[in-house]
């Protein structure tokens, strides 16, 4: 049986170098060696994903690189969350609800799954809306689903716009203190989440959770 040091690197190996076939069976021979499922999640497949990121942003990996990254950590995922959601369960803890997707006109979500697996690792229920999504979608489903959360991801300065639009019309519809809105991504900013009245605003994926926690109320003082 090999160690758990030698699985999760694996993992982030696999994660990084686009392998996104052969990672099933290290996912699965993980989960049957009974190794933590949270550290194969953190220090695999983000620490995977994270490397790739790096070399995106220095032009290195192409979209279509990352993109296949993303499918790997997805293919791993896919055998973890059970995992994992069942261990959340067993803590009897309510799972907090949000939801979340990146806003109408923008069809970029990399960094959005990233934030999304973090969010379920660290406990969250998250109703992924996906891309492109139109605005009225998030609000209708936040009130179906009863959520606390909504979580609206932008790359774009021409699409970041809608963000705003989405509070205004929380405010319109007279349900914007029944919802905390957090936003992220590559065009938006503290200074805009304070621009326009949303509740956080968060830089990266790790970032998203713990902002996530603190504004239902489980983050430190």
């Amino acid at each position: 049986m090999r160690s758990k040091e030698e699985l999760i690197q694996e993992l982030s190996d696999m994660v990084f170098e686009m392998e996104d076939e052969e990672i099933i069976d290290t996912a699965e021979e993980y989960v049957q060696a009974g190794y933590d499922v949270q550290d194969a999640i953190m220090e695999g497949l983000v620490d995977g994903m994270s490397r790739a990121g790096v070399l995106f942003a220095e032009e290195e990996y192409y979209v279509t690189d990352v993109l296949i990254c993303s499918d790997a950590l997805n293919e791993a995922m896919a055998i973890f969350k059970p995992l994992l959601l069942e261990r959340k369960e067993e803590g009897g803890q309510a799972r907090h609800k949000i939801i979340f997707g990146t806003v109408e006109g923008d069809t970029h979500d990399i960094g959005k799954n990233l934030v999304k697996v973090m969010l379920e690792v660290g406990g969250f229920e998250v109703i992924d809306m996906g891309r492109d999504v139109p605005l009225d979608d998030f609000i209708d489903r936040a009130i179906e689903e009863e959520a606390e959360l909504i979580g609206l991801s932008a790359l774009m300065t021409t699409t970041m716009t809608g963000m705003k639009t989405l509070i205004e019309r929380l405010e319109e519809r007279g349900v914007r203190d029944q919802f905390k809105v957090m936003i992220g991504g590559g065009a938006v900013s503290q200074y805009y989440c304070d621009e326009i009245g949303a509740d956080g605003y968060s830089e990266d994926a790790i970032e998203a959770v713990e902002l996530a926690k603190r504004l239902v109320g489980e983050g430190e003082d």
